[in-house]
């Protein structure tokens, strides 16, 4: 008959590894508690898609826009349960981004659905226009020296 050995990843002492780790997430607080996101272009859209897995979007979810600046704020509410470990992250998320310009915050749509939160910013015309390169001038030992980026 064989015994079965129950084994921490840490061995012996897992709570003084997560009371060390904890004071140096401090230094990097971008890594602790900020949603993953990403974005993309997609038709007159600009599309912004965050992982929030297990959230309740009409109780945990606040979605604002001020100043041309798109934030997202969750909170994940801990249940008191009894356990051993647990990993999961609990407490307040936020994540806050940039948006194209001359959008109306009113057409703005969210939804959720399987634990990700989409939001569609519609695009203005100017703000799905291309890039426009803009020359630099460089100081030059006798005098002025006009780069344009074009080879």
């Amino acid at each position: 008959m064989s015994t079965l050995e129950r084994r921490e990843p840490h061995g012996l002492f897992p709570d003084l590894f997560d009371w060390l780790e904890s004071p140096l997430s401090m230094l990097r607080p971008e890594l602790t508690q900020a949603i993953r996101v990403e974005n993309y272009i997609e038709g007159d859209d600009y599309v912004i898609r965050a992982e929030l897995p297990g959230m309740d979007p009409d109780r945990d979810v606040e979605i604002t826009v001020s100043a041309g600046v798109l934030n997202i704020h969750a909170e994940r509410r801990e249940e008191h349960k009894e356990t051993h470990r647990s990993e999961f992250r609990y407490g307040s998320f936020t994540r806050s981004m940039a948006l194209p310009s001359d959008v109306d915050p009113d057409a703005i749509k969210a939804g959720y659905d399987k634990g990700i939160l989409t939001v569609r910013v519609p695009m203005s015309r100017a703000a799905k226009e291309e890039a426009k390169r803009i020359t630099i001038q460089k100081e030059a030992a006798g005098g002025k020296e006009e780069i344009s980026g074009e080879k």
